[in-house]
């Protein structure tokens, strides 16, 4: 059953949120200030600290005393390819450190100043550098989750280890748009309409073919990719972009799983410190990492 907190901060983000960002259009300044804004208190007993990994800047988050062979994870944080930071996602970062885990977020480079493939480069840098000292898992939420599939695909391109597991949170894969939650759910998505997120589609390709699969993850081939978990609201807009992408790695032989949460709006992972189903959503994650992290098959 759904919470009432849930209904309520669904409530605030159709009518607080979604339409600033509709307002904003292609303006960046207005969009970095919808996204950026704070709100979400630190965990209590997280330690946060900068650090730096394959020479992307970025931030540590962990639980003090955490054994020395916690699971590991690559966190990838949202913002449409043009804002947020670590910072802004501490509560997932940190959610996974209260978790047992020893994150690390990379402050990766932003579009419009710095288009694709710059983001992807950072994150395949960063993970270069974070899986040459051992087994890891990756997640990421939004276009995060664009950036961990893509990662996945250009690490299997490059030779590089793949991570143990992978979680992504409503995830974009589709550059194109085609899924067609894009048009069944464009009065119910609480945050984005759709119409408006061509714009950052754009800032962050800069003319660049939306189909390539390292924009586009979902026209890719997953094939030989790590267990995946998707989490995506039902009523989400960019809700067939996990579904779509599951079952084409699912008839690829990959361990693919969605699961579709009622009611809750994008990256209501967010507000877990308020909204339970955010809690629950990131337990499950956190233990769909370690079970795979314990996995034979998860063997570096």
């Amino acid at each position: 059953m759904t919470s009432l907190r849930a209904h309520f901060f669904t409530w605030i983000i159709r009518w607080q949120v979604r339409p600033k960002i509709a307002r904003a259009g292609g303006d960046v300044a207005a969009i970095r200030r919808v996204m950026n804004q704070g709100g979400f208190p630190d965990l209590p007993g997280i330690a946060f600290r900068d650090g730096e990994v394959g020479g992307v800047p970025g931030e540590w988050a962990e639980r003090p005393g955490l054994a020395p062979d916690a699971p590991r994870l690559l966190y990838l944080h949202g913002g449409g390819f043009i804002a947020c930071s670590p910072r802004t996602h501490r509560p997932f970062t940190g959610g996974f450190a209260a978790r047992g885990f020893r994150v690390f977020c990379p402050d990766y480079r932003l579009a419009p100043e710095h288009p694709f493939p710059a983001a992807l480069d950072d994150a395949a840098a960063c993970w270069s550098a974070f899986a040459a000292a051992g087994p890891a898992g990756v997640a990421g939420d939004s276009a995060g989750g664009n950036l961990a599939l893509a990662l996945m695909l250009r690490a299997r391109r490059d030779g590089l280890p793949q991570p143990q597991a992978a979680v992504l949170f409503s995830p974009s894969t589709d550059m194109l748009g085609q899924g067609a939650s894009m048009r069944t759910n464009a009065r119910r998505d609480a945050m984005f309409d759709p119409t408006k997120l061509q714009h950052l589609v754009d800032l962050y390709l800069a003319g660049h073919d939306p189909a390539d699969p390292l924009a586009s993850p979902l026209y890719g081939d997953p094939a030989g990719l790590p267990p995946l978990l998707f989490h995506v609201g039902e009523r989400e807009v960019l809700r067939d972009d996990s579904v779509r992408f599951a079952d084409k790695a699912r008839a690829a032989g990959v361990n693919a799983t969605v699961k579709l949460w009622p009611v809750v709006p994008h990256v209501w992972q967010l507000a877990h410190s308020f909204v339970p189903e955010g809690r629950r959503s990131l337990s499950e994650a956190a233990v769909f990492l370690k079970d795979h992290a314990r996995a034979p098959e998860a063997a570096w």
